[in-house]
């Protein structure tokens, strides 16, 4: 039986030309990772392909689920060439921006994005090679602008370009994009994560593409998107800080308060959130870290995120299998320290007045009160245990689920550790006795422990979350197999308890048990 991992906060990695082979991916998630990334502004779909092919094999040889996020590469905004391959350039001068595709020089900048030059107004601000050179537009006109330069000495051929005050009329989606999304789903993929998200309808448009194929990851990017965090959140699967992209187009020392934020927002709604860029950075050609960077991953895991990750540091750096067993080691400390769990228990959200949620928070304080060894929670669409992460418990989760699918998109979940039993559940006799048989077999509970096992019924029946069960594992327990009888339990609506041969059910009114 694969070991089970010893925290709560996951790992993610991007897979490269570092770590491509089997041999790497291997090595990798014997050192910590848990969802594997795949970067679509890098590398053919044809390689992408082989990779993913040697996760699953991983996967399968290990016999543990495996998650993988397929990273879209969005719109890539670049300046033309210069006649000379890069131009220098004086603060307080004016430079013209015009989409003629003749070769710059110091006095004009081809821009090959008629659209954007369309969309900038004066007193626009426009951002050049990640924010090195800054300059303002001063005047406008058909296909031109004229800008001051404010900072900045040197810029380059096609050096990439930020607009962070303008809403730009530039899909998220590029026809590159629309191919490397419709490959990944028919790959299998868990995770589609969309970068250059500017509003809910970018969401939206994703959305209808995807058709249920996958789950959205959304990398939040743009300053626009901020201004939409509730809606874009609730119409996403999971969050993405992606600091890189916002630290250009927002001032740096916003960053860790809106860092804090979307954790906060994606904790209170229940999706899973990573935390990402330069996390370990200088491992990229260093075997250890600064201590900045130590401090950095650490403030992710007392922010209380899902999950934190590499992109550089895995994919093309000289020590990828380090820099995950660093990222492990210091995900590990955090959550040793005593101050860990009271910072994560103030930050509580507000408790949504659903029965999902409810019986949720029940499950959690029983099993605190009876020192529960774990949360089991059985799941067809994985609501019933995104809804026991979102409580950050102390008590591991054993995250059941009957569907492969369910299965590895849970893995980037906050201290689920996932099963996936595609046997059919029929009674609470054969729920508790799988659930005392996972527990057992993978290092959870032993005799005399005691479980809280949360499900809906009716079983497998998705959105559902009403039933709360404490059992004790005794000797007859452990020897007991589910009989695979068809019969089913009544399902009244009424709530019931019981007690019995050391166990307890708690069943909640059924009503349409919708958690959603």
């Amino acid at each position: 039986m694969a070991s089970r991992r010893e925290r709560a906060t996951k790992i993610v990695a991007t897979l490269g030309p570092a770590s491509s082979s089997p041999e790497k991916i291997r090595a990798l998630y014997e050192a910590g990772v848990d969802v594997f990334r795949l970067n679509f502004s890098h590398g053919t779909q044809e390689n992408h392909g082989h990779v993913l092919g040697a996760v699953r094999a991983l996967e399968k040889d290990v016999g543990r689920p495996i998650g993988v996020l397929a990273d879209l590469q969005g719109p890539k905004l670049r300046l033309g060439k210069f006649v000379d391959g890069h131009i220098t350039l004086t603060a307080g001068t004016t430079i013209r921006f015009d989409t003629d595709p003749t070769p710059g020089d110091e006095k004009r900048v081809p821009i090959p994005h008629p659209e954007i030059l369309e969309a900038l107004h004066e007193g626009s601000t426009v951002l050049l090679d990640d924010g090195k050179v800054r300059v303002r537009v001063v005047r406008k006109g058909a296909g031109f602008i004229e800008a001051e330069v404010v900072a900045g000495n040197r810029l380059s051929n096609n050096k990439g370009f930020n607009v962070p005050d303008v809403l730009l009329p530039v899909s998220a989606l590029t026809d590159k994009d629309r191919s490397d999304l419709f490959f990944a789903l028919d790959l299998g993929v868990e995770w589609i994560a969309l970068s250059f998200v500017q509003r809910p309808e970018d969401v939206i448009e994703a959305k209808e593409l995807i058709q249920g194929r996958a789950q959205i990851n959304l990398k939040l990017e743009k300053p626009q998107a901020v201004e939409h965090l509730t809606r874009i959140t609730e119409l996403s699967d999971s969050m993405m800080v992606a600091r890189g992209d916002l630290g250009v187009e927002l001032s740096l020392p916003e960053i860790p308060a809106l860092q804090k934020r979307v954790i906060r927002e994606s904790r209170r709604l229940g999706k899973p959130v990573i935390v990402a860029t330069q996390m370990l950075e200088s491992m990229i050609s260093a075997p250890v870290p600064t201590r900045a960077e130590v401090s950095d991953v650490a403030t992710a895991v007392y922010d209380g995120a899902d999950a934190v990750m590499l992109s550089a540091e895995s994919a093309a750096g000289q020590y990828p299998v380090e820099a995950v067993a660093m990222m492990d080691q210091i995900i590990k400390q955090v959550e040793r320290d005593p101050g860990y769990r009271a910072i994560i228990d103030s930050q509580q959200p507000e408790q949504r007045h659903t029965v999902a949620d409810a019986m949720t928070q029940a499950a959690y304080q029983a099993a605190l009160s009876v020192d529960a060894a774990a949360i089991v929670t059985y799941t067809l669409s994985g609501t019933t245990t995104l809804h026991a992460a979102r409580e950050r418990p102390r008590i591991p989760i054993v995250g059941i689920a009957s569907q492969l699918s369910t299965a590895r998109r849970l893995v980037m979940s906050y201290g689920v550790h996932v099963v996936h039993a595609p046997e059919e559940i029929h009674t609470f006799g054969e729920m508790a006795t799988k659930a005392t048989q996972v527990t057992i077999e993978h290092g959870f509970a032993k005799e005399g422990d005691r479980i809280a096992i949360t499900a809906g019924v009716p079983f497998a029946t998705p959105g559902t979350t009403n039933v709360l069960r404490l059992v004790t594992i005794d000797k007859a327990m452990m020897n007991r197999r589910p009989s695979g009888e068809k019969k089913t339990e009544p399902t009244t609506p009424r709530a019931a308890a019981k007690t019995a041969g050391g166990e307890a059910v708690i069943r909640s009114e059924p009503v349409d048990g919708k958690a959603d």
